[in-house]
């Protein structure tokens, strides 16, 4: 009998929830463009609304405040491009685990772009922000909710209130927390947040912007005026009608993240267990359920993503990236995490369909190899001496 694949990259992309390719699927067969006014363009309109309200439920926005854009990165491009074009930011402040897509973003602004550190869980440092929001010009402060690789909340509601003393704008990336924890936009006192369907279970290719109602904008795709003139083009209402779809199953799923977190926490009571010296990233900040970022001494994360994926493991060694290849994490380089420990870091991000036998295969796969590099070491170790007193010899 074939043995059923172990799917723990959901931090990558969730597996797509079968209520929202059945909305996609009927959104395809309405046909019609939700700018027309007949009966066709009416209808489609009609699952572009609902889908709308859907998604601002799932984080107590107003619909109006929703801008549906092709996914995460281009929400997050435009939130950068209306705080420069439209509010006048002088200078940009990010976190320094902020994900690849805000720093490329703010890197093209043409505007100071400063960095806070993190602290070695991963948490980002309060007091350093506050000293650079002390200094002049307007600014926008970028601080994600929660990290991609480790999983680790960050405190934006306090990074957010401190901001707002100074007129310093805010934008929070929440595509890793929707679904994962509650997200309240009002309570956050944000003017921004970026959001993805295929993170938690829609469509790849459709994601949005949340914009706090009345902030000034300016349009980053220019054309037929769409979404309140705020992105033109044509909507993509079968990605959006799945996005809607996905966004009301993930709202009811929050309250199911406990039984999530216990398996990641079975992971990593076994990881320990089988190998001692293994490094859990970030485990004493607060975390994702579902989250865990780790690595032990002599490994590549290439190799072992080879491996786990021949034992039917699919996990990733941090953000997906468009080349396939591991890159370092800037993440773990910023908690300072040295070079030879991250090149052997896996990211295991699970969801309510994983089990505990999936569990027990992974760690069984990866205690493996981390106990095959272990000896390795030692063996190394060992024999250099011998080989530097055979070479006195000689």
């Amino acid at each position: 009998m074939t043995m059923r694949r172990a799917y723990m990259d959901h931090n990558a992309t969730a597996p797509v929830r079968a209520e929202a390719a059945e909305a996609v699927a009927r959104a395809l067969l309405i046909g019609g463009n939700p700018s027309s006014v007949h009966a066709e363009g009416r209808a489609a309109r009609k699952l572009v609304e609902e889908a709308r309200a859907a998604v601002a439920a799932l984080v107590h926005a107003k619909p109006a405040e929703v801008v549906f854009t092709s996914g995460g990165t281009e929400a997050a491009n435009l939130a950068l491009h209306t705080a420069r074009a439209a509010l006048g930011v002088e200078r940009v402040i990010l976190s320094a685990v902020e994900h690849d897509c805000v720093r490329a973003s703010a890197a093209a602004l043409g505007v100071p772009v400063e960095i806070v550190g993190v602290d070695a869980h991963g948490l980002v440092d309060i007091g350093e922000l506050a000293r650079r929001l002390d200094a002049p010009g307007k600014a926008l402060v970028a601080v994600m909710l929660a990290n991609n690789e480790t999983g680790v909340m960050q405190p934006v509601a306090a990074a957010a209130q401190m901001a707002r003393q100074v007129g310093a704008v805010v934008f929070a990336d929440a595509i890793q927390a929707l679904g994962r924890m509650p997200v309240d936009f009002p309570a956050l006192d944000v003017d921004m947040i970026s959001m993805s369907a295929h993170k938690l279970g829609g469509p790849q290719g459709v994601g949005a912007l949340i914009v706090r109602d009345g902030l000034p904008f300016e349009a980053l795709i220019r054309g037929g005026g769409q979404e309140l003139r705020r992105r033109s083009g044509t909507e993509n209402v079968a990605g959006i009608a799945g996005f809607g779809a996905a966004a009301k199953s993930a709202a009811r799923e929050i309250a199911e993240m406990p039984h999530v977190q216990a398996l990641r926490d079975r992971l990593e009571a076994a990881l320990r267990e089988a190998v001692p010296e293994v490094r859990i990233f970030g485990h004493a900040a607060p975390r994702l359920a579902n989250t865990s970022l780790f690595s032990a001494p002599g490994l590549d994360a290439e190799t072992l993503l080879m491996t786990l994926d021949l034992d039917g493991c699919a996990v990733s060694a941090g953000s997906a990236c468009s080349s396939g290849k591991v890159a370092r994490s800037h993440v773990l380089g910023a908690m300072g995490v040295d070079d030879a420990l991250a090149k052997g870091a896996i990211r295991v991000s699970l969801g309510l369909a994983n089990t505990e036998e999936e569990i027990d295969r992974l760690v069984l796969g990866w205690s493996r190899a981390a106990v095959r590099a272990r000896d390795k070491v030692k063996s190394s170790t060992a024999s250099a001496p011998m080989a530097a007193l055979a070479e006195v010899e000689s």
